[in-house]
């Protein structure tokens, strides 16, 4: 067990609010939903949650909608909801001019607290691309924070590929993607921030992988809106231009450490992955075809590492998965087939059919004032010995799995993302990126942040985190080993706890 504290700030958090997902509409391109891919993975706390999802600009009168709309409470177990909306530009940096996008919101709190005057969490859930669970009861971090805070938690609608495509140009789908990123969703934020929690006053924000990065953001450019802050595998590479090759290159390393590890747990699975890539790469067309209309090949089985390798129970998961890879043989001489299970569940880990933003959006996140140039793809290529799974399974080696990276060929295999892959082209060549992050601003931050840090996170390094933390003044770090990326979900309320006792006094600096 490993742990590791440095430098402490102490507060009191106020309240819990979750922001969510958030789903939008172009007031302009109606009635086109979208989603604010704030990379916000909402969870639970005792929060006020916002959520975003698709909604008019005008009601059924006809009448254009006020600026905030509260709905009436309602109850699951435990709990204390009710939905809000807002309306908000979609382009922040030209107001007067900019269509208004629809944000949905859910505040959270337990039952009997609708009324009582607590200070709020707002939550922001990891992605980018992915919607926030929908709470069904209290428990697990959402419990433990609902004793401090309202808190916020998320319902959003993503952008779906048919939505998208209601945008016929790819540049303009390009540009009106471009308004999704971290400085947008803290823009959001603070709007909703002004006019939601009394006076106006500070917020707590909890931010979970890039939620986190979203929190950096947040103490770069709205310091005045944070009373305190709470990252959980969430702190990113803030160096100028494009940050995403130094990050491929870091996860390069601990991907295959993450390999090592699986095949020493489930040894047998060498020579199953090892048959699958063969039988994929003799196939016609070089793979199978899965139920959507794409087509695996043994370059998309290796995807399958972004789920299995770098979550809670995700070895096991993937063990499970590849003991049904095949269809028993029934008939004698019957040929060889992957299972209908297989490739159901290889769609369902890879989820493009429902959340498509996740793949055009992720390199983008990484981007100041420079493209990214695919820049997964580029790093793969000085990995290529150890990553070409054909060349594996014919050498007798283990076939490794890949991470957290997106590749242009997938724009190719991947049905649900064939219609986007010209706007992702401009995307990975866009230059002209707004800055995410005040390295000035950080050095001389006076927000406290303290920060769970997963020693052997696949998703973000270790390294660079700690890069990065070093020019954030006052930041303290929990170090530890155990947990993985999901610790905040794992672990219950103990991540959250802990965390706030950093903040609170309860854990001093030793």
């Amino acid at each position: 067990m490993l742990k590791i504290h440095a430098p402490p700030n102490l507060i009191k958090p106020l309240l819990s609010f979750d922001l969510s997902f958030l789903s939008s509409i172009s007031a302009t391109l109606s009635p086109l939903q979208s989603a604010r891919l704030h990379r916000f993975r909402l969870r639970r706390t005792s929060i006020r949650a916002v959520v975003a999802m698709s909604i008019p600009k005008f009601d059924s009168t006809g009448q254009s909608m006020p600026e905030h709309v509260a709905g009436n409470w309602y109850s699951v177990p435990g709990l204390r909801l009710r939905d809000l909306r807002f309306m908000v530009p979609l382009d922040y940096k030209n107001r007067e001019a900019s269509s208004k996008i629809s944000i949905f919101a859910r505040e959270i709190v337990a039952v009997g607290k609708e009324e009582q005057p607590m200070p709020y969490l707002l939550y922001l859930q990891g992605g980018p691309g992915f919607e926030c669970p929908r709470p069904t009861e209290a428990s697990g971090w959402i419990l433990k924070a609902c004793e401090e805070f309202r808190r916020g938690t998320g319902l959003s609608t993503p952008l779906t590929p048919s939505s998208m495509q209601q945008i016929k140009s790819a540049q303009k789908l390009a540009d009106y993607l471009t308004h999704f990123r971290a400085d947008s969703i803290v823009n959001d934020a603070e709007f909703i921030r002004v006019r939601l929690v009394p006076e106006a006053r500070p917020w707590t924000v909890l931010g979970q992988s890039y939620g986190g990065f979203c929190g950096v953001t947040y103490l770069s450019f709205a310091p005045q809106g944070l009373k305190q802050v709470l990252l959980t595998g969430g702190i990113p590479p803030i160096g100028d231009g494009c940050t995403a090759d130094s990050v491929y290159r870091a996860c390069f390393e601990q991907i295959i450490h993450q390999n090592e590890k699986y095949y020493k747990r489930f040894p047998q699975d060498i020579e199953i992955v090892q048959d699958i890539v063969t039988f994929l790469a003799e196939s016609e067309a070089g793979g199978v075809p899965l139920p959507s209309g794409g087509i695996l090949t043994p370059r998309g089985l290796q995807f399958l590492g972004l789920s299995g390798l770098g979550s809670s129970a995700g070895f096991e998961r993937l063990h499970y998965m590849f003991e049904r890879a095949w269809d028993p043989i029934l008939v004698p001489g019957a040929p060889k087939q992957i299972s209908s299970y297989f490739l159901n569940t290889y769609e369902n880990w890879v989820s493009f059919d429902t959340n498509p933003l996740y793949a055009i959006l992720h390199e983008s996140i990484y981007c100041q004032g420079a493209s990214s140039r695919w820049s997964a793809h580029r790093v793969r290529t000085d990995h290529e010995s150890k990553f070409d799974a054909i060349k594996a399974a014919k050498e007798g080696r283990p076939v490794l799995f890949t991470g957290e990276m997106i590749f242009p060929w997938m724009f190719d295999e991947v049905k649900a993302l064939r219609p986007f892959k010209e706007a992702t082209q401009l995307l990975a060549e866009k230059e002209d990126w707004p800055p995410l992050y005040d390295v000035t601003a950080l050095k001389n931050n006076k927000v406290p942040v303290a920060a769970a840090v997963y020693y052997e996170d696949m998703y973000v390094n270790f390294k660079l985190v700690k890069e990065t933390a070093s020019q954030i003044a006052g930041i303290r770090l929990w170090i530890t080993n155990e947990y993985m990326h999901s610790g905040l979900r794992d672990g219950g309320g103990q991540v959250f706890d802990h965390l706030m006792g950093m903040l609170n006094g309860k854990k001093p600096l030793f």
